[in-house]
C-alpha cells in the first residue's frame, strides 16, 4: 500500500511538472518569435512566419527603423516618464487610501469604500470623452500630466491595498508609534510601507505595464510626435503605402516590450506573495 501511494504520489509529481514545463514553454513561445522575426527581413517572415533560430538581418531592420521616424529613445523616454510617474503616484496614494479605510474607524468609511467599488465598475471608455473635454478645456493636452495625475484614484489598487491590509496589518503597531510621539505621516511612510512592500511590488507590475501599454487615452491627447509614446510610435509603422517592413514592425515591437520584461523580473519575486497575503482576512 505504501509502495502504491509512492509511486501515485511521484506519478502526479512528473505530470505537474510537464503540465507546468508545457505552460512555460507555451507563454515563452510567442515571445520568442517576436524577437526572432526582429532578426529576419520581410521576405522571410513573409515566406515563414516562424522560426526558431535568428536571421541576420537584424542590422538592416534597425535602418529602416530609424529611416521611418520612428525614435526608439524619445519613445522609450516618453513611456517611462508615464509609467513611472503614474505608478508611484498610484501605489503611494493608494496605499495611503488603504491605511485609512483599515487603521482608521471614522463614520462613513464603509460608504467610502462602496463609493470606491462603485468607481470600479464604470468602464475607462465611458468617461474618456468627458475627459479629453475636460483636459480640452484647462489646457493640458500634449502634456503628460492627464496620463500621470489620474492614477492617484486607482479603485481596483485601493481594493486590493485594503484587503492586505486587513490580513497583514496590526493595529498594535500603528497604537504604539502613536505612543511614541510619531505622526501618521510618519507612521504610514517609515513603518506601514515597509510591511506593505510585497503588495507594492504586486501592484507596481500590474500599473507600471497597465500605464505602458495604453494606447488610446496617450492617442487622443498626444498630437504633437515629440511626445508619443512607443505604442503610439508602433501603431504608425503599418502606414506605409506600397510596403510594410514587418522585421522592423517586429523590432519596434521588441523594443516596446523589453522595457517591461526588465521591470517585471526585478520585481517578479514578490507577485505571488503579495497576491497570496492580499486574499487574508482576519
Amino acid at each position: 500500500m505504501r509502495r502504491n501511494a509512492g509511486i501515485s504520489r511521484n506519478a502526479a509529481k512528473t505530470v505537474i511538472i510537464v503540465v507546468c514545463i508545457f505552460l512555460s514553454v507555451l507563454s515563452i513561445f510567442p515571445f520568442w518569435v517576436m524577437f526572432i522575426n526582429a532578426t529576419r527581413g520581410t521576405y522571410e517572415i513573409q515566406q515563414s512566419s516562424i522560426a526558431l533560430l535568428p536571421s541576420s538581418h537584424f542590422v538592416d531592420n534597425f535602418r529602416i527603423l530609424l529611416g521611418k521616424s520612428f525614435n526608439p529613445l524619445t519613445g522609450l523616454m516618453n513611456s517611462l516618464i508615464i509609467s513611472c510617474g503614474a505608478t508611484l503616484l498610484a501605489v503611494y496614494f493608494s496605499s495611503l487610501t488603504a491605511y485609512g479605510l483599515v487603521a482608521y474607524s471614522w463614520k462613513l468609511r464603509q460608504p467610502f469604500f462602496t463609493f470606491i467599488m462603485a468607481v470600479l465598475m464604470i468602464p475607462a471608455q465611458v468617461a474618456s470623452i468627458g475627459f479629453y473635454k475636460f483636459i480640452y478645456a484647462i489646457h493640458l493636452t500634449n502634456t503628460f500630466w492627464p496620463l500621470i495625475l489620474p492614477a492617484i484614484a486607482s479603485p481596483a489598487m485601493v481594493f486590493f491595498m485594503r484587503q492586505y491590509l486587513i490580513g497583514t496589518l496590526s493595529i498594535d503597531i500603528v497604537n504604539s508609534a502613536r505612543i511614541d510621539g510619531a505622526r501618521e505621516l510618519y507612521t504610514f511612510n517609515w513603518i506601514i510601507l515597509p510591511i506593505m512592500t510585497p503588495a507594492l511590488a504586486t501592484q507596481a507590475i500590474f500599473s507600471f505595464v497597465f500605464s505602458w501599454n495604453n494606447f488610446f487615452i496617450p492617442l487622443i491627447l498626444l498630437t504633437d510626435s515629440r511626445k508619443y509614446t512607443m505604442p503610439i510610435m508602433v501603431s504608425l509603422l503599418r502606414g506605409d503605402i506600397y510596403r510594410t517592413e514587418y522585421g522592423s514592425v517586429y523590432l519596434a515591437l521588441a523594443l516596446t516590450v523589453l522595457p517591461l520584461f526588465i521591470f517585471y523580473f526585478a520585481l517578479s519575486k514578490y507577485i505571488i506573495g503579495g497576491v497570496a497575503l492580499g486574499a487574508l482576512k482576519e
